[in-house]
């Protein structure tokens, strides 16, 4: 009798998952908030994926936006694109550009809020 093993099973990663500290997700992220930072360019320099270094530091600024200041941000997803800030409140899609001024933003999303 033969039996044949597979090293792995067929779709399992081929290395462990790695988990990052806090401290390096933290200095990696500040570095990659900088103006003019290349993201990819910093991901390859520390040896992670660039999607990762992107997936953090989408969650830093949401974290930063929606932190203790604003503790009814529950719900709410922002995200820039181009020149065009759009904020999600339930199934409200707010558009605005990005020399909006912030007082009028405010008002308009305490509307949508409130209604």
């Amino acid at each position: 009798m033969i039996e044949a093993v597979a090293d792995r099973l067929e779709g399992a990663p081929r290395q462990p998952r790695r988990h990052w500290s806090d401290e390096f997700e933290a200095q990696a992220v500040t570095e990659a908030l900088e103006p003019g930072a290349s993201v990819s360019a910093i991901a390859r320099r520390i040896g992670i994926q660039p999607s990762q270094l992107f997936a953090w530091r989408h969650d830093a600024r949401a974290e930063r936006h929606c932190g203790s200041r604003h503790p009814s941000c529950e719900g709410v997803v922002a995200s820039a694109a181009g020149a065009v800030i759009e904020i999600a409140i339930g199934e409200v899609v707010v558009r605005a550009g990005m020399d909006v001024d912030e007082a009028h933003l405010q008002r308009v999303i305490r509307a949508v809020r409130s209604a």
